[in-house]
């Protein structure tokens, strides 16, 4: 069976970037199955890309090709290149998106395989300098979909480009991290997880100059308006603002600090 292939870009939808690569993805394996992870990274935000195929890879099935353009080194220096990333598979740049991935791999203690696509016939005929996206990482994707070993497109290599990334810290009140994504809605994600927290216990939350006492379950346990503090989805910290808009109001970007403290009231034995 063809594997199922996804695209993540950072093209938009207005100029039909994406609907070519898919084009020249069904020439080469017809029986593809294609899913937009989204196309609406933000321009050139490699680390956002990045972020999304951490949150995104994990749920899709075994073998699933995950092609991501978020490419500003376009037609440079940079690698392009393919990866087998536990039971994930990636084809994009050498630019730091598998950053955050590989990370996990190694949390979990997953396989990595990563090649330099170096055998242009798995490529398209003529190779552009401003759109690879078409050119080499689709036309790879689709002979890996359609049954060529990662093996066959490139040489092994073992030194990707890596983003720089933080770790909260202990502090003598709880925890110190930072916001690493914004979503559509403005909710703000940050590099805390359910983990860090737990341990200690009642605690508030402060970001931009705001404090949000406690962590609420969900969405609806306040009302419209209100900032709010809870675990997300996938087990992170974040920050929202009910029907709103945290990122907006709090003036909230990427890097900024988020801290965790505890109550004191729950380091005074009862």
């Amino acid at each position: 069976m063809t594997s199922i292939i996804t695209i993540m870009t950072d093209f938009g939808m207005k100029d039909g970037f994406v609907g070519v690569m898919k084009g020249v993805i069904w020439g080469i394996a017809p029986e593809a199955r294609i899913a937009d992870l989204t196309h609406l990274i933000s321009p050139q935000n490699i680390r956002e890309g990045g972020v999304v195929l951490d949150r995104s890879a994990p749920y899709f099935p075994a073998g699933t090709i995950h092609v991501v353009v978020v490419d500003p080194g376009v037609g440079t220096a940079r690698r392009p290149i393919a990866a087998q990333v536990g039971e994930q598979r990636y084809v994009g740049p050498d630019n730091g998106t598998l950053t955050m991935f590989l990370a996990r791999a190694q949390r979990e203690n997953w396989k990595v395989q990563i090649v330099e696509l170096n055998q242009p016939r798995y490529w398209r005929d003529e190779i552009s300098t401003s759109f690879h996206g078409r050119d080499i990482f689709a036309p790879v994707a689709a002979h890996l979909a359609a049954g060529v070993p990662l093996s066959a497109v490139g040489s092994p290599m073992s030194d990707p480009a890596l983003l720089p990334l933080s770790a909260p810290e202990r502090t003598a009140a709880g925890l110190r991290g930072e916001i690493i994504h914004i979503d559509h809605f403005g909710n703000i994600g940050a590099n805390i997880k359910r983990e860090d927290v737990a341990p200690l216990g009642s605690v508030s939350v402060r970001a931009c100059g705001h404090d949000v006492p406690g962590l609420s379950n969900t969405f609806g346990d306040k009302p419209p308006g209100e900032l709010i503090a809870f675990i997300n989805s996938i087990g992170e910290l974040a920050i929202a603002v009910v029907n709103g808009n945290a990122g907006q109001r709090l003036g909230a970007k990427v890097g900024d600090t988020v801290e965790v403290i505890k109550l004191q009231s729950d380091s005074v034995n009862g």
